[in-house]
């Protein structure tokens, strides 16, 4: 069923997910040539209605994470849907859901039942908090920034704990789905057996705050909010120049010498107060005025020129709308469209690029139950 060929053409996924860490992984497995089959209650996916902002009266959240998807809309209360959706799942490569554990045990679609039927199925399931002591826990991003630990670090130092601007513990476990389902066929291709994929949130979470979980479980510290500013590394955080502020990210010895030459002291990168990135970070409010007075100067964007030039890691603080254009600017190409015709739909691009492979775009975000007639004959007529 798939218009063109990509790295995972002929791989049949079987998406019972909805919201977002599953419609992510799904999306990103559909651009990579997979044949998504997106199965949806009657009420359709949560975000279809999460708006403003909108685009022709869908959610610009929905669209944003389920373009090369086919949808049909199954009440798997109903005995003759809920067949359908056995069905789909026995002759699926993949199946990926984000029901709390076991709520697919109820409609004949649980991993041990799957797998019986269809040996070789990789089952990736995505939760909140596991399947074991947490398993009764709701899992949504906001709890998870929460009760990770992540919002302890967001925000200014004394102030009150902030989430992150997007859902990034959802989009990790999304990644993290995808790269244990590839890994997960990896394994199939070499054994002929298929296996239960599990990625939690929380999970997710603790990996992905790196080196600040790195310093309670390796260093026994807990971290704190700090701004912007970064724990062990100076200068690496925004500082203010003639008109607005500017990331500069002088990470090792060598990039602060060159900051220090483009802004016209270089004694400062020779003085030991400052030689060595231990001494900078202990000594900031030392050197920050230093640093400030000089890029007082001169506009932001004059000066991410000049660094970068340099060799010294800058940038503007953008809005998303200058985020883009940045991507433009650099040949990244960040937009592109999903479909064709009057359906076309633009969406962003795909992060990876390939020498040999293609990523695909061939469909926009379904409607709901768009596919709904082509995909029952195909599951009712008892061939795979």
């Amino acid at each position: 069923m798939t218009e063109e060929a990509g790295p995972l053409s002929g791989v049949l996924v079987a998406d019972f997910s909805r919201v977002l860490a599953g419609p992510y992984a799904t999306m990103l497995l559909a651009d990579l040539g997979a044949e998504v089959v997106k199965v949806e209650s009657p009420a359709g996916d949560d975000t279809r209605t999460w708006m403003p902002p909108e685009r022709d009266g869908t959610s610009t959240y929905y669209l944003g994470v389920n373009r090369g998807k086919r949808s049909i809309a199954l009440d798997l209360r109903d005995a003759g849907d809920a067949r359908l959706a056995v069905e789909l799942a026995r002759r699926a490569d993949v199946l990926i859901e984000n029901f709390r554990p076991g709520g697919l045990d109820r409609y004949g679609l649980g991993f041990e039942e799957v797998r019986a039927a269809n040996p070789g199925i990789v089952y990736a399931s995505i939760s909140g908090f596991g399947s074991g002591a947490g398993r009764h826990v709701p899992g949504y991003d906001l709890m998870v920034q929460a009760m990770s630990g992540l919002m302890s670090l967001t925000g200014d130092a004394g102030g009150p704990p902030y989430r992150a601007g997007i859902s990034v513990f959802d989009v990790m476990a999304g990644n993290h789905a995808v790269i244990g389902i590839l890994a997960a066929l990896r394994h199939r291709d070499a054994t002929g057996r298929g296996q239960h994929v599990e990625v939690n949130l929380l999970s997710s979470a603790l990996t992905a705050m790196v080196n600040q979980s790195s310093a309670y479980v390796a260093g026994g510290v807990v971290p704190h909010r700090m701004g912007n500013a970064h724990p062990s590394v100076f200068p690496y955080e925004p500082l203010p120049t003639a008109d607005r502020d500017l990331i500069v990210a002088a990470a090792n010895d060598g990039q602060f010498r060159k900051l220090c030459e483009v802004l016209g002291i270089p004694e400062i990168a020779d003085d030991p107060r400052f030689a060595r990135n231990p001494d900078r970070t202990a000594r900031r409010e030392e050197l920050r005025p230093i640093l400030v007075e000089r890029l007082a100067t001169r506009g932001a964007l004059e000066w991410f020129e000049l660094l970068v030039a340099a060799g010294v890691p800058s940038g503007p603080i953008n809005t998303v709308d200058g985020g883009f254009a940045m991507a433009e600017r650099f040949g990244l190409d960040p937009v592109v469209e999903a479909g064709q015709g009057e359906r076309a739909m633009p969406t962003t691009r795909h992060p990876i690029r390939f020498s040999e492979s293609s990523v695909t775009y061939p469909l926009p975000p379904p409607e709901l139950d768009e596919h709904s007639a082509e995909l029952r004959k195909w599951l009712e007529d008892g061939r795979d």
